[in-house]
């Protein structure tokens, strides 16, 4: 395992953080000659193969459960006595299963080998099929490729000249396209997956209704988090030995979650800023849940209250530190938040924020509608009687539509540069 592990880190190594690493020493210790610049150059033209962090991942979490001794093999058809050949060929399908091998989400081997088998398709739901590929197509190219139309205008320079609400409007809008385009991306996989007889696990669950950052990384990326959590977090020792311990494997596993999007040091920032924001809410006591907010004795009005400005507070949190993938020079994502100060007189830029707000809208939407019904009114009668099913066809039908009509235009996946 230990053999395997380093393989595949000095992989990773090499090809995503070599850059960083020999600038790092030729920096601290002066080196300047031919043969570092050389070196340089010839990691800086080197391309980087395609999935590389996520097959790395998936290599990693295979190996460790194999020495775990997890029986996944004897699950379904891998009950069954196999060859060498046979097993070669689903690890292979396993590692590089192409609808998630870009972006994700991350399968777990004990779940994904079990569905090795002849596939049929009579056994293929399509519903699902249907309703995750136009749910992700709408989220990727009419939410977000027409919210980077105008998010861009926080990049620098340009945010300099944009007046605070402006530029907040837009940072808003930004939180909200970096979760469109991911998501959508994540529900493509999990749509192409499943016409192919796999199920992918859910990868989002309306993570801007959260009330705690602990809540948030349950809901953002949950393949990438539940895998720190189990392959990094827990054998660094978890929350087993003792407060300060634990306090510091957060913030470390955060900042390696941080450079895993890549080698610069503002996606370091952007972990040891989740990190330090998860020791401090641990350290004052308030990671709860939404559920076990509600548990409290609070009045209906007390606790939606409390909730919203926990709400308020986490999600200005997460989308202060989108800022840091939005502008990848760490100097220009500092001198974004000086600007918030400088330009607080200057006057609204109309022709960004209300685009902004209207392809934002969709989102707020059906988080405001999950929060209230599923958090609040999950047991209320009317909601009882409601057919989900008829009302989510009717949806379906208006976003496919809207996906054919107004598609942004065509870029690339944000989550394609990780």
């Amino acid at each position: 395992m230990t053999l395997g592990i380093v393989g595949n880190l000095l992989i990773l190594g090499f090809f995503k953080y070599g850059i960083l690493i020999t600038n790092f020493i030729t920096t601290t210790f002066h080196i300047s000659n031919v043969l570092t610049d050389s070196i340089i150059t010839l990691l800086s033209d080197l391309p980087v193969p395609i999935g590389l962090s996520f097959y790395t991942f998936l290599s990693i979490g295979l190996l460790v459960d194999l020495t775990r001794e997890q029986s996944f093999v004897l699950r379904g058809s891998y009950s069954k006595k196999i060859s060498f050949r046979h097993h070669l060929l689903s690890t292979s399908l396993f590692i590089t299963f192409f609808p998630s091998l870009i972006s994700g989400p991350i399968s777990r081997a004990s779940d994904f080998y079990a569905q090795i088998q002849p596939k049929f398709l009579k056994n293929i739901p399509w519903y699902d099929v249907l309703r995750s590929l136009i749910i992700g197509y709408y989220l990727k190219m009419v939410i977000a490729d027409n919210l980077k139309d105008y998010t861009y205008w926080i990049s620098f320079p340009y945010y300099q000249s944009l007046g605070t609400m402006t530029n907040i409007v837009l940072l808003v809008g930004y939180s909200i396209q970096i979760f469109a385009d991911f998501a959508g991306y994540s529900l493509i996989a999990i749509g192409l997956a499943a016409a192919l007889g796999y199920r992918l696990p859910q990868n989002f669950n309306f993570p801007y209704v959260s009330l705690s950052l602990s809540e948030f990384w349950r809901r953002w990326h949950i393949s990438l988090s539940t895998w720190l959590r189990d392959y990094l977090y827990f054998p660094l020792g978890g929350n087993r030995k003792g407060k300060i311990r634990t306090y510091i494997n957060l913030i470390v596993v955060m900042t390696l979650g941080g450079l895993w999007h890549g080698a610069t040091w503002n996606y370091a920032v952007w972990g040891i800023f989740h990190g330090c924001g998860l020791a401090v809410e641990r350290l004052l006591g308030v990671n709860q849940t939404s559920k076990e907010i509600q548990a409290r004795s609070n009045s209906f009005w007390q606790q939606f209250l409390l909730d919203l400005i926990r709400w308020v507070l986490i999600f200005s949190f997460v989308s202060i530190g989108w800022i840091f993938f939005k502008l990848v020079n760490f100097d220009a994502a500092i001198d974004f938040f000086i600007t918030l100060t400088r330009n607080i007189h200057q006057k609204l830029s109309l022709d960004l924020i209300v685009p902004t707000t209207l392809f934002a809208l969709p989102v707020i939407i059906s988080h405001s509608f999950y929060f209230l019904t599923y958090k609040y009114f999950s047991n209320h009668k009317l909601l009882k009687n409601i057919s989900l099913k008829s009302g989510m066809d009717l949806v379906l039908g208006i976003l496919l539509a809207l996906t054919l009509l107004d598609a942004g235009s065509t870029d690339t996946f944000i989550y394609f540069q990780f």
